[in-house]
């Protein structure tokens, strides 16, 4: 599958079950815990489950606006492409992410013995159980799961830039002589 048919796929099958509750960081490093649930393409009736985090931070270099750097996300293995190619075809799409560090970690690939369904609710209720306030709980496909992720951190950005703007403002007129 080409890079198009897998954002694609991956726009129109992800769904956030359970976004992150807890407010991004401003002015340090945001670690973005996630569970991706997706139907197995090889045990049918089974659901995969990736268990990882995304650090969103702001790089040690300055960067032009809209110029993210996304690392972790196994493009260069899966679909054969660097992350300067992912920058590109997000630019020529009109879709702008701000120009911070996304490094993802998967800290777990598993199996879960039972239908996308069960497994939905099951993370959930232990997400709710523990009462976990930043990890985000998702469903999209499994051969574009890195896509699903970066749709999740974009809907957590967006959530988050309303606030941040808000925030920005506080600070400013705190620190504004008077």
């Amino acid at each position: 599958m080409n890079i198009q048919a897998s954002w694609e796929k991956a726009l129109q099958q992800t769904e956030i079950v359970r976004a992150r509750v807890k407010a991004l960081m401003m002015f340090e490093a945001t670690p973005l815990p996630y569970i991706f649930l997706a139907e197995s393409a090889v045990n049918a009736g089974d659901t995969v489950v990736r268990k990882g985090s995304v650090a969103v931070e702001k790089p040690a270099l300055i960067l032009p606006d809209n110029v993210p750097e996304f690392s972790g996300f196994e493009f260069e293995k899966d679909l054969a492409l660097g992350s300067e190619y992912l920058r590109t075809f997000f630019m020529v799409r009109g879709i702008r992410f701000p120009s911070m560090r996304y490094q993802n970690v998967t800290d777990s690939l598993d199996l879960y013995e039972g239908k996308l369904s069960r497994a939905i609710d099951f993370y959930r209720e232990q997400l709710q159980q523990s009462e976990d306030l930043e990890t985000g709980l998702f469903i999209g496909p499994e051969d574009c799961w890195q896509f699903s992720v970066i749709v999740f951190i974009a809907h957590q950005v967006l959530r988050q830039a309303d606030g941040d703007l808000k925030r920005l403002l506080e600070e400013y007129r705190r620190q504004k002589p008077g």
